[in-house]
């Protein structure tokens, strides 16, 4: 039997908290007999599903961090909010890894400043995976560090390439850089720098990525700074989204067309089910102390369950301390003090 796992979950953060976080618990728990859940939030709202539930445990808190508070002021202000405390209990050992669907840049500072980053780590990224069409991508970063040196996306690709091998079992994951050609010749002064140390110390490192690669799937690993990141990802979101319109205003447009839509209905159910993003549940924040999984602030149960089970994952095929052992030889750099490296989000 597989050893029991412990999620601290916070139940206030989404846009329909809290009782979609603790339907999509349910299901996680529902889903993983050997999950176990800590239900970080109101009291009154979290302690049906306690009671009735012989593996979810209920943490109650007294303070919930808005998304549009500073997320750095208000982790360090509402030390009983439901992030900080789901980050505390992995700090403390009580839980194994942590899962929001709160503020991101809350849930980032809490992480980087509670639970801590891993010795060696400059920055913690986020990567999200991308259902790209030929294979899944991890594209890092995505808003964690809006600015960059050239050798945070070194390691950037190292923990991505760790994620896609334990996680993902990709045995030996490609690295891309995303950037505006091919060439090793093309892009800023920042990417040529990135470049030339990419292709020094990584062995995974297979050139440049233009930015249709990203959904082509020719890399495993795509990296880019969090700022290129962010803008990219949330265009790539938002032409799915315009492109799932214009495919339905096609498919209902005449009477030809309505016949022809449900003769292929089930195929197309299937094909918005492989570019979901909920089927991913969310976001890993690589490089801290713990397993750290944000997702999307509209997510719905659905999500909810499936970024609680990919924490599962994490924890199970131990990314952080795969991660801390690749970075037990990087020396400590001025960024890694108390105050540095806090996220942009």
């Amino acid at each position: 039997m597989d050893t029991t796992v412990t999620l601290a979950v916070d139940a206030m953060g989404g846009d329909d908290a809290p009782n979609v976080v603790i339907e999509g618990a349910k299901l996680a728990l529902d889903a993983e007999p050997s999950l176990r859940i800590m239900l970080c939030g109101d009291e009154s709202a979290i302690q049906e599903l306690a009671s009735s539930h012989e593996r979810c445990i209920a943490v109650p808190t007294t303070e919930v961090i808005g998304m549009a508070e500073h997320p750095a002021q208000a982790v360090r202000a509402k030390k009983d909010s439901s992030i900080v405390r789901g980050c505390a209990l992995v700090k403390e050992g009580q839980a194994d890894g942590f899962f929001s669907a709160g503020s991101t840049g809350a849930c980032l500072a809490a992480a980087t400043l509670v639970m801590g980053r891993i010795k060696g780590v400059k920055r913690p990224a986020l990567g999200v995976i991308i259902p790209a069409y030929d294979r899944p991508v991890l594209f890092a970063d995505v808003g964690a560090n809006a600015d960059c040196k050239p050798e945070y996306l070194v390691q950037f690709a190292k923990m991505g390439a760790i994620y896609m091998q334990a996680v993902m079992g990709v045995a030996a994951p490609t690295v891309g850089l995303l950037n505006i050609g091919e060439e090793d010749t093309k892009g800023s002064a920042f990417a040529l720098e990135a470049h030339a140390l990419l292709a020094e110390q990584l062995p995974a490192f297979a050139g440049n990525c233009e930015g249709g690669d990203i959904i082509s799937g020719a890399f495993d690993v795509v990296i880019t700074d969090g700022f290129t990141g962010n803008v990219c990802l949330k265009t790539i979101e938002g032409t799915s989204k315009v492109l799932f319109r214009y495919m339905r205003d096609a498919l209902t447009s005449s009477l030809k067309a309505k016949i022809g839509s449900a003769l292929v209905h089930g195929d197309l159910r299937a094909l918005k089910a492989k570019l979901d993003p909920d089927q991913y549940g969310g976001t890993p924040l690589l490089g801290v102390k713990g397993v750290c999984m944000v997702g999307h602030g509209s997510s719905g149960a659905t999500a909810v369950k499936n970024g609680i089970l990919a924490g599962c994952r994490q924890v199970r095929h131990g990314v952080p301390q795969r991660i801390a052992e690749a970075f037990a030889s990087v020396p400590d750099g001025p960024s890694q003090g108390k105050e540095g490296g806090l996220p942009c989000s």
